[in-house]
């Protein structure tokens, strides 16, 4: 009966997928609220916008708006990182939205007192809202014959065309130096997203179906190749319900300014989306603003009807410290 009971079931718990960027590197916070504070500096500001599908559909739009403050406590070696993360999501012919902002917070507790070893746990969560334009939804029943009428009724028992529900994740890494350099460095962590498992997640007043839960890995590791470049290798493989996904790669970089300041450094590499997408990507850092562009090259099943166009990504990042007891002049602090 309803041509558009595919839309609506996305957001049941057998097909509930989370939306996700192809820039991991640049959204910390959806990975994993403990990878909050692992940067250098004490300020961070990232936003990365994404669009996608535009030669199947109606084109999929996602932005993302996250920041961190890192906040050295009074022993001077462990931190606290406060901060949020803001997304909106608009889908399909429908208008699907969803919108969610949730807060962060994340302890970095140093595990040595020779060298960066942090342990971090970290939370997040906050209200999600999700609506879509009921008239623009057609169904069978507005159909007389062969034509279709929208001026009869859709034969839906919906009360109501948005809902909202408190959303919550929980998460640990572990973040360290490799050897006496700390500019080279690993990270590990996993994370449990959505543990409340709120069950208002239907547009149907029912409260039966579950947001399923998500468990993301992830890990990183960077070591230099020569005094004027390093190398970069990043990964995550998630885990919700009956989907899961795995994307990861690698950057090569290369510090474009004299005396070693990394002021100027340009990034240059590719993803991968396990028998989704190949995803090259190029970023310019200009201290303390950086750019990041990504293009997901398909290769599913779909990529005949998409002509392997998938999604094109950009993200700007603002990162800084401040002038005042600032993690930089720490003995030790997170970073990565």
């Amino acid at each position: 009966m309803l041509t558009v009971c595919t839309l609506l079931t996305n957001t049941l718990e057998t097909k509930a997928q989370d939306v996700h960027f192809s820039q991991i590197f640049e959204t910390p916070l959806l990975r994993n609220p403990s990878l909050a504070g692992l940067f250098t500096g004490d300020i961070r500001m990232q936003s990365v916008y994404r669009t996608q599908w535009n030669t199947v559909t109606v084109p999929y739009q996602t932005t993302s708006l996250s920041a961190e403050v890192k906040h050295q406590l009074k022993n001077g070696v462990d931190y606290i990182t406060y901060g949020g993360q803001i997304m909106y999501d608009k889908a399909g012919t429908v208008a699907l939205t969803s919108t969610q902002v949730l807060p962060t917070i994340n302890y970095n507790k140093s595990m040595s007192a020779y060298k960066n070893v942090y342990l971090s746990l970290g939370f997040m969560g906050g209200l999600v809202q999700r609506r879509f334009d009921r008239s623009k939804v057609t169904t069978n029943n507005q159909y007389d014959g062969t034509l279709y009428n929208g001026n009869l009724a859709d034969g839906e028992s919906l009360t109501s065309s948005s809902y909202s529900y408190f959303d919550g994740s929980v998460g640990m890494s572990l973040n360290s130096q490799i050897g006496e350099n700390d500019n080279n460095n690993f990270f590990v962590g996993m994370a449990y997203h959505h543990f409340n498992q709120s069950r208002k997640n239907s547009f149907y007043n029912t409260n039966r179906d579950k947001v399923t839960p998500k468990w993301v890995a992830s890990g990183g590791i960077r070591f230099g190749m020569s005094q004027n470049s390093y190398f970069t290798l990043q990964s995550d493989y998630t885990v919700q319900g009956s989907y899961k996904e795995m994307v990861g790669g690698a950057l090569y970089s290369w510090k474009l300014d004299e005396n070693d300041l990394d002021k100027y450094v340009l990034h240059a590499g590719a993803y991968m989306r396990w028998k989704d997408a190949i995803i090259p990507v190029a970023k310019l850092e200009f201290r303390p603003f950086a750019v990041a562009m990504s293009y997901d090259a398909n290769i599913s099943p779909l990529k005949k009807s998409s002509n392997g166009q998938g999604g094109f990504e950009v993200s700007l990042t603002y990162q800084k410290a401040k002038r005042n007891n600032s993690s930089l002049d720490a003995m030790r602090c997170p970073k990565f």
